[in-house]
């Protein structure tokens, strides 16, 4: 285990090693205990100086080595792991500078950039041990269990976010597995914890409503991403990788290009004839075929902005209409959803969110925003 800086348990565990002692008598040795992971446990190690004939060379030979040793041992050395066996004493750092450099050659901006965060705040997490893990074989459970629980309650982060670390904490594990620096995955022992439902509520007919007005007269061009959240059912960053020649007029469709979906599969949604109306009153279609749909200011340009425009645009619609933040710009998916499935059918509403089942469907149309069937209401039963 690697405890925080604060911690008032034992030195021996702390550290996972007592400090190097010279022992004399009837035979001299230099001993320490040290945590062995294999075992789970602390183990004895004896280095024997019996062979020195000299008593002060004895000595001086024992300073030697205790020095050494507690210069090795606070760097995170252990006798009991074999680094011929599993290259488990390359440096943490350098391995994570690696980690680093395949993360950035993932395919997705948002996964990089989550990632590379994830990473960030992991590093920060290592600068608050008493003792800095220094090499690979030293990322196991303890460490991951304490960075968990670091992220929980020293940062006061939600079951939600504290179990999506867990799952970064695994994937860094199977990196390292691949590269033969560890040989099991250290967050398997490690279960997630109950999360809460999502905060994220959709809006009412009213609130869109109010927001359709407000935005007609503030700003066109964020009114036609909110419209297409609503009805195209994109996703905020698959919007921000959308071009204008991706939108057929004639056919009233929009194209999403495998490289930037979720699913990493081609999909092809439906453009709603509001959208079509909006765009035409913008003259979307009066810019280059390879211009962004939403580039600076929300409007048609070269430049390809982060999916982050759609959110904080929000915000500030949202502290307009004095709206609590359970209400965001993803719940215009949620909204669209549920009124197409309750228009239209809950299969029509999963063809057009891209979603390869209707349980995926479900989960936005639970409790409140499930569909009722006029049937339902009209059934004569026998009670």
């Amino acid at each position: 285990m690697y405890p925080y800086k604060n911690d008032s348990r034992p030195r021996s565990i702390i550290l996972q090693f007592t400090y190097p002692r010279l022992h004399t008598g009837k035979s001299w040795y230099v001993d320490f205990t040290s945590y062995d992971p294999a075992i789970g446990e602390m183990r004895r190690k004896k280095y024997m100086i019996n062979s020195i004939s000299k008593i002060s060379d004895r000595r001086k030979r024992a300073t030697e080595l205790i020095e050494a040793l507690t210069k090795r041992l606070r760097a995170g050395w252990s006798p009991w792991v074999n680094v011929d066996d599993n290259r488990g004493y390359t440096d943490l750092n350098d391995a994570l500078d690696k980690y680093q450099a395949y993360i950035n050659k993932m395919d997705k901006d948002k996964t990089r950039k989550s990632y590379s965060s994830r990473l960030t705040i992991f590093r920060e997490f290592l600068k608050t041990r008493v003792v800095t893990p220094k090499y690979v074989y030293q990322y196991d459970t303890a460490l991951i269990s304490d960075f968990l629980d670091w992220i929980h309650l020293d940062r006061d982060c939600s079951p939600r976010t504290r179990n999506n670390y867990r799952g970064w904490c695994s994937s860094l594990a199977s990196f390292f597995i691949e590269r033969e620096y560890i040989a099991v995955n250290p967050t398997e022992k490690i279960k997630n914890l109950t999360e809460s439902p999502k905060i994220r509520q959709p809006l009412s007919g009213r609130m869109l409503r109010q927001l359709s007005q407000y935005l007609s007269e503030k700003n066109l061009h964020y009114l036609l991403a909110c419209r297409m959240e609503y009805y195209t059912f994109i996703r905020p960053t698959e919007l921000s990788y959308l071009k204008i020649s991706d939108i057929s007029l004639k056919n009233q469709t929009v194209f999403i290009p495998g490289e930037v979906s979720k699913n990493r599969r081609d999909g092809l949604v439906g453009l709603n004839d509001e959208i079509v109306k909006l765009m035409l009153d913008l003259g979307v279609f009066n810019h280059p075929g390879d211009y962004y749909l939403f580039s600076d200011g929300m409007r048609p340009g070269k430049n390809r902005m982060s999916s982050e425009i759609f959110r904080r645009e929000w915000k500030k619609i949202r502290k307009a209409l004095k709206w609590s933040k359970e209400y965001q710009f993803y719940s215009l998916k949620d909204s669209g959803l549920r009124d197409l499935a309750n228009a239209e059918g809950i299969v029509i509403a999963r063809d057009q969110a891209r979603h390869t089942d209707i349980s995926t469907t479900n989960k936005y149309l639970q409790g409140r925003n499930t569909p009722i069937h006029s049937e339902t209401i009209h059934f004569n039963g026998v009670l």
